[in-house]
């Protein structure tokens, strides 16, 4: 019965992550249970490539990789700093080895969160790190899954200057009229579940449905604070959306779907729907 329905698409999730690794295949399997169809996987630096590649293998046509490099890196658990050109040159060799099975270039973007970025140099490295991995999704033909923490007009402008062609903005928490500017350039934006707690529900009344996909951002963004999220609670993310919109989930599962299709071209190959 769950295969049947299984017509959700996680679009943006953190598989890779520490806390799943000592039950990434019941994470798997329960997402799969709770009619979750794939899930879009996204690395944050380097170190993590050959994680997500190795999930992609374990979990063929189901775990989707995505490589990039994101705007805010870990120097340890407790410290965190803006990202430099130097971590892109440590990336890019690895990208290039992986591009054939990639579905995206991701998790990419700005953060301009203050304690990441509190001076214009570091703004302006953020922004030289995304513009090269526009770059390189362009020459690859992949779409890009962007972040864009306190940074949403910014990044949607550079990604219009930059002419970003298939681009997902994740968990945007902008304001609903900046996100406007993206949907008339054509971009998409996935809703985690924690949009049943958050100013996002703002969001996701303005934006069309055609605009939308689905995502947990597992382990973050979860139906409950504190608490590991998980792709199985992308359904959440599903009935809320439908609640907000006052539409049956099962559109918003079906045109969430098409969505991602659109989003990422290559999911089409795998999606087992």
């Amino acid at each position: 019965m769950a295969a049947a329905a299984a017509r959700l698409v996680d679009c943006h999730c953190h598989l890779a992550a520490p806390c799943f690794l000592p039950d990434v295949a019941a994470v798997v399997r329960a997402a799969e249970q709770a009619a979750v169809a794939a899930l879009v996987v996204v690395a944050e630096h380097a170190g993590e490539f050959a994680r997500v590649a190795e999930l992609a293998e374990r979990f063929p046509g189901f775990v989707l990789p995505c490589l990039g490099v994101h705007p805010v890196q870990d120097l340890s658990p407790e410290e965190q700093r803006s990202v430099t050109l130097k971590d892109l040159d440590a990336a890019l060799p690895l990208i290039e080895h992986y591009k054939d099975k990639l579905v995206a270039i991701g998790e990419v973007g700005l953060d301009f969160t203050p304690r990441f970025a509190s001076s214009d140099e570091q703004k302006e490295g953020q922004r030289q790190v995304l513009i090269k991995q526009v770059e390189l999704a362009r020459r690859l033909d992949l779409p890009l899954n962007v972040h864009s923490r306190s940074a949403g007009r910014p990044t949607i402008n550079l990604l219009k200057e930059q002419g970003a062609g298939n681009v997902l903005l994740h968990a945007f928490d902008g304001k609903p009229s900046v996100a406007m500017e993206g949907v008339k350039a054509g971009y998409f934006f996935s809703i985690p579940p924690s949009v049943i707690r958050s100013e996002q529900q703002k969001l996701v009344k303005l934006l069309p449905l055609e605009s939308i996909c689905l995502e947990s951002d597992s382990p973050a963004l979860g139906p409950e604070k504190q608490v590991r999220n998980e792709p199985k609670n992308i359904y959440v993310a599903a009935e809320c959306i439908a609640k907000i919109k006052r539409i049956p989930i099962e559109e918003v599962i079906e045109v969430t779907t098409q969505n991602a299709v659109k989003v990422f071209p290559r999911l089409q190959n795998f999606l087992r729907i």
